[in-house]
């Protein structure tokens, strides 16, 4: 499976990746991506940037190296009520919100407190996907909380990073196991790299199998096409963005 979108980038602000947004633009360009998301890490994440970093992100053009680039966030969520670690009032400056568990921010506690922490972002309504869900230090209820994401319109991420075994190792099984409840449950799913180095971006190869390996609807990849994903945005309640009118 094609995937014309990337939902999730890091660059050097994250504190542990390193290229620039520039960099990561124009390797976007070279692997033939024609929208990709910038997530970098909000500031619980040690080393992290101040929420400023976020909330600026209006001074962005819409398009680097003519790739067209959303602006987002990889939140962290902090506690089992599903809170996350940016500010209400930065929401209106992003296009996309990814929630995930790190280890650092939130310590492995036991199944129902993930699951409880996951549905409770979902319930929330801030956040537009879930981030590396394959983690088996957060292992959660598959069925209870894919098909909470299913009811709220919630992207359930596959992450490549979490595949090939760099990061979150043990998750490739999992992840399998989810993505088939993803599909018999028509949840949305959603494609990102977890790219910490420019060179990582558009390579998916790792989730194209996978999601070839399940028969995965297309129509439920938000990532298969850039109309896709922007229709996926609009079903969010994220509004219209002009410059990508040609894209809608």
């Amino acid at each position: 499976m094609k995937f014309d979108v990337d939902t999730h980038t890091h660059t050097y602000a994250s504190g542990h990746a390193y290229s620039t947004l520039l960099e990561n633009a124009q390797a976007a360009k070279e692997h033939a991506v024609k929208m990709f998301c910038t997530t970098d890490h909000s500031e619980s994440m040690p080393g992290a940037p101040h929420y400023w970093f976020f909330a600026n992100q209006k001074i962005l053009p819409r398009f680097i190296s003519g790739v067209a680039v959303i602006r987002g966030v990889e939140s962290n969520i902090v506690n089992i009520d599903g809170e996350i670690d940016i500010p209400l009032e930065t929401d209106c400056e992003l296009d996309w919100i990814i929630a995930s568990l790190h280890e650092p921010v939130f310590m492995p506690a036991n199944k129902a407190a993930h699951t409880q922490a996951l549905i409770n972002v979902i319930k929330g309504g801030r956040v537009d996907a879930l981030g590396h869900l394959g983690n088996p230090n957060f292992d959660f209820d598959f069925h209870a909380v894919i098909e909470c994401a299913k009811e709220h319109n919630i992207a359930i991420e596959f992450n490549n990073s979490s595949l090939k075994g760099v990061s979150r190792i043990g998750s490739a099984d999992r992840c399998l196991e989810i993505a088939r409840i993803a599909r018999d449950v028509g949840a949305y799913v959603t494609t990102g790299t977890d790219a910490h180095f420019c060179q990582q971006i558009g390579q998916l190869e790792l989730v194209s199998d996978l999601f070839d390996k399940i028969e995965m609807p297309t129509q439920q990849v938000i990532t298969h096409t850039t109309k896709q994903f922007l229709a996926f945005l609009k079903l969010r309640g994220r509004p219209f963005i002009a410059e990508y009118k040609e894209l809608y």
